[in-house]
């Protein structure tokens, strides 16, 4: 709220300024009673006005005595009337202004913490979403920050004006009568601590709700993303079944909170009630049997006053119920603003924007926990030079790759560009450097130009175009309904996997990258695709130093170098004909999937 003060500042004296005016409208109780039941004696002298409730009511009495005697009390009632209609125009205009000045307050925190968390989940490593679940994050994102929103800045103005009007109430009434007020000092802290014990419950329950709701979200996501497979093996009603648990148990969770939570205003009304009877039976007996101590009209007064404290109170009960429900909901939106970003980038880190000799992985190992998954990796990538990562599966070749462009920090070792470790630059520049085009296409619900041009702000369409090209994707492109501009819709489902991949290739070679990464680019798909993609690789690899990982060992065979990594470590390495006379590992994985004897 720290930068949003102002609003706060002139919310809280426009708050002031209408409680000010609702209890100045409340003391024309006094007067009006007076005239309506002739009970009050002419006032003429006037004395010094000082802020004191005698010196108020004297000067008050004064005018309205020199009204009464000038134009006589008919006008004198319809004076007091219309002065209690302005002062209640004001006090709503007041309380009006404060609502509205606070609007940017309530929203604009909300808009920061929305954008703080989305800004986190950009930059956190990707091993922190391999340990959550994608669904839960998407819950905290859609569910969590609105419920924050709803929860906690929906109550900022009561909390802002509630407290204000409490204070200046309880001061007027012990200022008409400190006995009877002394009442109400007794029984507000009593209040408070019967109904925070049902609010702490509200809080531990609030968040299992929201930890529920966030398992419902991921069953859903789950559920649209493997429709196909529920489909294929008859699983629909395991599913279903699976589905109605989680939200029955959701269910039951949010009877308890609701219930919890209504508790409180008829919970806040009955204590009220219980403080008002007390206060009617001992400020009627003041007002029977003690003389001039406490007259009728002034203990109406009191119990009108009185009456106005009760909604603030009752409003501050249900703010408390709200923001601990609030305070649940930010609990799990700060566990993402709070984890840890990994990946960090020195403060005097170098610019770098091409590569002018090599890459050097040396003796780098990697582990996931407690799992090793690279071990003690020696590899030299001159520039230029067409790198290929073979091996069985798991073996570590993507993970090797992965830490190339900082999406993962070694556990030890380092790797070196130009001769200096990469956590010596700046990251953004570092993957200035690289192009990645990875197995699984991966798209935005946009248009076509805008998938192609993704990152970059200052590329015109013909480069884009052009870019489609040499990716063999622009035939297929002009054959679209709106051509570049067609949207392609969530994921690209719109197009096959041959157009999405080329689309990838397109993407990877507009950004013109010294280095280009192809995570089995074309392992998924069909073979005339797959010839078409490898043609619009083949071009896009041309004069680049390249990182290829592949199982498909026949798209490779021209690499300057084949790297076979097997369990974390380099098996063997050299060209395609040196594997193969080597009779390793490299040549039995060619035996195998050429079904052929070498």
């Amino acid at each position: 709220m720290r930068p949003y003060k102002a609003y706060a500042f002139f919310n809280i004296l426009l708050n002031i300024l209408s409680i000010v005016f609702s209890l100045v409208s409340l003391t024309m109780i006094i007067p009006f009673l007076n005239l309506l039941f002739e009970r009050s004696e002419l006032t003429k002298v006037r004395i010094p006005l000082t802020f004191s409730v005698d010196a108020i009511t004297q000067n008050f009495n004064y005018y309205l005595s020199q009204l009464i005697l000038i134009y006589g009390k008919n006008d004198a009632l319809i004076v007091i009337s219309l002065l209690v209609v302005f002062l209640f125009f004001l006090r709503n205009l007041t309380r009006y202004m404060a609502m509205y000045i606070i609007n940017p307050l309530r929203n604009g925190v909300t808009r920061d913490i929305r954008n703080k968390v989305y800004r986190h989940i950009l930059i956190l490593p990707l091993s922190y979403f391999s340990e959550q679940k994608k669904g839960d994050i998407m819950a905290r994102l859609a569910n969590d920050v609105p419920e924050v929103e709803w929860s906690i800045m929906n109550t900022l103005t009561m909390v802002f004006r509630d407290p204000f009007a409490i204070i200046l109430y309880l001061v007027t009434l012990f200022l008409i009568s400190t006995k009877l007020s002394m009442i109400l000092l007794i029984s507000l802290p009593l209040s408070g601590w019967l109904i925070s014990l049902i609010g702490k419950q509200l809080n531990s329950i609030s968040q299992k709700g929201q930890i529920k709701l966030g398992e419902i979200v991921s069953a859903i996501e789950e559920t649209i993303h493997g429709l196909k497979i529920i489909k294929a093996f008859n699983a629909i009603d395991v599913m279903n079944l699976r589905f109605k648990n989680l939200n029955q148990s959701y269910t039951k969770l949010m009877n308890r909170i609701y219930r919890r939570r209504d508790l409180s205003n008829p919970l806040t009304e009955f204590l009220a009630i219980l403080v008002l009877v007390v206060i009617i039976w001992i400020g009627g007996k003041l007002v029977i049997f003690g003389g001039q101590k406490l007259s009728a009209e002034v203990f109406l007064f009191y119990l009108a006053v009185f009456s106005q404290l009760i909604p603030p109170a009752k409003n501050l009960i249900t703010a408390y119920y709200y923001i601990e429900r609030g305070l649940a909901c930010f609990g799990r939106v700060e566990e993402i603003l709070m984890a840890e970003e990994i990946i960090t980038e020195k403060p005097d880190a170098k610019s770098i924007s091409d590569l002018k000799d090599s890459i050097e992985y040396k003796n780098v190992s990697f582990s996931y926990e407690s799992e090793p998954v690279l071990k003690n990796i020696n590899l030299i990538i001159r520039k230029g030079q067409k790198i290929a990562l073979v091996g069985p599966s798991g073996g570590g070749k993507s993970t090797l790759a992965d830490l190339l462009p900082r999406f993962y920090d070694c556990v030890s070792g380092e790797i070196l560009i130009d001769g200096l470790p990469i956590t010596d630059y700046k990251i953004d520049d570092l993957r200035s450097l690289m192009g990645v085009v990875t197995q699984e296409s991966i798209l935005f619900n946009d248009s076509v130009l805008n998938n192609i041009a993704f990152g970059l702000s200052d590329v015109s369409e013909n480069e884009v175009i052009e870019a489609a090209k040499k990716a063999n994707a622009h035939s297929f492109i002009m054959e679209m309904p709106d051509g570049y501009q067609t949207n392609i819709g969530d994921r690209g489902i719109k197009m096959s996997g041959g157009q999405r991949q080329r689309l990838n290739i397109a993407r990877a070679i507009l950004r013109n990258p010294p280095l280009l990464i192809l995570d089995e680019a074309t392992s998924a798909l069909d073979t005339e695709s797959e010839r078409i993609v490898q043609d619009a690789l083949d071009k896009a690899l041309e004069n680049r130093t390249s990182l290829i990982i592949a199982h498909r060992l026949s798209t490779i065979q021209k690499a300057d170098l084949i790297v076979v990594v097997k369990n974390g470590e380099i098996f063997e390495s050299g060209t395609h004909t040196e594997l193969l006379n080597s009779n390793g590992l490299y040549k039995e994985l060619y035996a195998n999937q050429f079904r052929i004897q070498l």
